[in-house]
């Protein structure tokens, strides 16, 4: 006789072929899994699951996810332009030495020479072989203009495109390569209360650091695109600029254009103007192109804490245009 175990684990008699007696014998019960065989099977799995989570974390990582490569590694890698740059690190976010360190590099001080003389300005890098975004009334009306970079370096560098209906200009270094691109953030994101810190050369004071909040946000601010208005930015005044009715810091002429701001209080000065005003990630949210000064007289000019950047999304919106050498 042979016993054959059926689907419902009863066993059953046959009548059949006699027992092979080389055969082992049937086994008394049903065959049950071991205890000591579970634990095996779980550790089996261990690897596999392994396996499984490193291919999904390289997917994600293959698949170009900045956030989990920043996760992984404590740095932030962000594109500008066709060039990418380092940020602040995950685990110094908040810092102000430490967006000051990563950005310094990315902001160049601008001298602009024209027939009414000479004046200061700042600017942001955005490609690494040279292409810098500015004020448009820093570089107006120049006939030369030389830029110095934050190790010393100094290029020439010409005017690619201009927006004075942004108050935007970008600029091209001459035979300019390896710089550290700036990383664009977002404007549309910032928030009354955020921490910024603002990089320049006020008074030819080359990489000044300051920091504050954003104090307001969709400022109408009017500055002048008038040639020369920029040479204000040399001494006491500041920019000449309008809001509520007023003018302030001079007479804007009669060539003026309108945008919306972001409002700060970091200290800027006369120098500031096309320098960055950065966030706490290290990414550039605005381009500072105005403030208030309390008085005219040099000894007493100075920022009181109202200063006005143009947000971000506004130059990204308007790359295309400076690109294509637009001059107006």
């Amino acid at each position: 006789m042979t016993e054959s175990f059926r689907r419902d684990g009863a066993y059953e008699q046959h009548a059949s072929a006699p027992v092979n007696p080389e055969w082992p014998p049937p086994p008394a019960y049903p065959p049950t899994s071991r205890a000591e065989d579970a634990p095996r099977r779980k550790r089996a799995r261990g690897p596999l699951a392994l396996l499984a989570t490193v291919a999904l974390v390289a997917a994600a990582v293959g698949g170009g996810s900045a956030y989990a490569v920043q996760e992984l590694t404590g740095t932030d890698t962000v594109a500008a332009g066709a060039t990418t740059t380092s940020v602040v690190p995950a685990g110094k976010k908040g810092d102000i030495a430490a967006v000051a360190e990563a950005v310094s590099p990315s902001i160049v001080e601008i001298s602009a020479t024209s027939n009414s003389g000479e004046s200061t300005g700042s600017g942001v890098i955005i490609t690494s072989d040279g292409e810098i975004i500015t004020n448009n009334h820093v570089i107006s009306g120049a006939s030369s203009i030389k830029v110095t970079t934050s190790d010393g370096k100094e290029y020439t560098a010409e005017v690619v495109g201009t927006d004075s209906s942004k108050d935007l200009a970008l600029i091209k270094l001459a035979d300019a390569s390896g710089l550290q691109a700036a990383s664009l953030g977002d404007s549309d994101r910032v928030q009354v209360g955020d921490t910024v810190v603002a990089i320049g050369s006020p008074e030819g004071l080359t990489g000044t650091v300051t920091s504050g909040i954003v104090s307001a946000l969709d400022r109408d601010v009017t500055v002048s695109t008038d040639e020369g208005q920029q040479q204000q930015q040399q001494g006491g005044g500041g920019w000449p600029f309008e809001f509520g009715g007023q003018e302030f810091n001079g007479d804007t002429g009669s060539s003026t254009t309108t945008y919306k701001a972001l409002q700060t209080d970091a200290s800027l000065n006369p120098g500031n103007s096309g320098g960055a005003l950065i966030d706490m990630n290290g990414a550039i949210i605005g381009i500072n192109s105005a403030m208030y000064s309390s008085a005219s007289a040099s000894s007493d000019a100075g920022s009181v804490g109202l200063g006005f950047a143009i947000p971000i999304d506004t130059v990204k919106s308007d790359l295309a245009k400076l690109r294509s050498g637009s001059q107006n």
